[in-house]
């Protein structure tokens, strides 16, 4: 029972803490994401309707990233930033359940641009993770600076491209990385700003279903040709989501050995039910029970046995989910996990597939004493 149930309690709360990272990692990097191998993307109004005419795909966002220097009077910080279309929800809807102070409705503001030896003021707005924004000792309404680098010219020289932007508004996503790293901007303003007027880096899909993941992917590569390079989350996160399975594989393979463990019992419980018994199991051989009926009586009492304690740790396991999904009552570091609480995510499979281990475990664990038990010969046991 407790073996059981203590396997079907981490199954969950493994299961819940897989899908909590996959949720947020999902809010704002992309589930498939669409680039040219021939650098910036010009028509990418033609590019979002052929990808948008795919089934499973529920719409699209076409973006700018880059690598900057984002500085303010008190603090400095290499970014990464990233260029939006605030009307679109693909990307702004997920982003703004994250926002802790401001707003996103900034972002498709214009503003203007400088050169690297004269920088004008200018109104652009961008979104900063709150890591960033404590790193610069910035707060909703302050003005940061933007240096990114560029090529430029006929030589291609290096250059750079400085701005003042307004921090409308400061996220928390749970991800270090993203809430360390990420600024976001409008569009428009990353065109301008990066010089690409009328071009992206690349384009957002978003999925209806995950599990349609490598069926769009398929079909994209399939209509887009190769002269775009299709990819989606399990290649971006392969390591994250190859350590989670790891994980939950690993815990399985230690509780199952409790069980395992729990089950084995049954072999010494039931020597000693056959040693107490002797003269019964004797009694029915000279009654005329075959050594198969002996052998399935005990069988049968061992696994009776077993699917008592599986299905009380099943029960208990699920009373276990419950309140732990209800009332929260243990908790964890946020800076470290990004959540407060144990996540939990109970799978009816996982709890079918426990039971199934579980009394395949028992059923094997019964076979040496049922085996033992109909060996014994009835004139040998009435003579002692």
């Amino acid at each position: 029972m407790l073996g059981v149930a203590a396997l079907v309690i981490v199954l969950a709360v493994m299961s819940g803490f897989e899908a909590s990272l996959r949720q947020r990692i999902l809010s704002l990097t992309p589930q498939v994401e669409i680039q040219s191998f021939n650098g910036s993307i010009g028509d990418y109004s033609a590019v979002e309707i052929r990808a948008n005419s795919v089934p499973g795909v529920a719409g699209s966002d076409p973006f700018i990233i880059g690598q900057g220097m984002a500085s303010s009077a008190y603090g400095i910080s290499g970014v990464i930033v990233r260029g939006v279309e605030p009307s679109n929800a693909s990307v702004i809807s997920k982003l703004r359940g994250y926002v802790q102070h401001g707003s996103l409705d900034a972002l498709g503001e214009s503003h203007t641009v400088s050169s690297a030896a004269t920088v004008q003021p200018m109104g652009g707005a961008v979104a900063l993770g709150s890591t960033l924004a404590e790193k610069l000792k910035v707060k909703t309404g302050d003005t940061i600076s933007l240096v990114v680098p560029l090529l430029a010219g006929k030589n291609s020289q290096l250059t750079t491209k400085t701005g003042h932007f307004t921090v409308t508004a400061i996220f928390e996503s749970g991800i270090a990385f993203v809430d360390r790293n990420l600024v976001f901007i409008g569009l428009a303003n990353a065109q301008k700003f990066f010089g690409r007027e009328g071009r992206v880096d690349g384009i957002e899909v978003r999925l209806s279903a995950l599990d349609k993941t490598d069926d769009v992917t398929a079909q994209l590569r399939t209509l887009l040709g190769k002269s775009y390079r299709v990819a989606n989350w399990k290649e971006f996160d392969q390591a994250a989501a190859a350590g989670f399975e790891m994980l939950r594989r690993v815990y399985a393979l230690v509780l199952l050995m409790l069980i395992g463990v729990a089950a084995f019992n049954l072999v010494a419980t039931l020597i000693m039910v056959i040693m107490e018994k002797r003269k019964d199991v004797a009694v029915l051989r000279t009654m005329g029970a075959t050594v198969a009926d002996v052998r399935r009586v005990f069988v049968l009492k061992g696994l009776i046995v077993g699917a008592t304690g599986t299905i009380a740790g099943l029960v208990l396991g699920a009373m276990g989910c419950w309140l732990l999904g209800r009332y929260h009552f243990i908790h964890i570091e946020k800076k470290i996990y990004g959540i407060s609480t144990l996540p939990v995510e109970a799978d009816p499979l996982s709890f079918a597939i426990v039971a199934l281990a579980s009394m395949i475990l028992c059923w094997i664990a019964v076979l040496y004493p049922a085996r033992q038990a109909a060996r014994q010969m009835p004139v040998e046991v009435f003579r002692s």
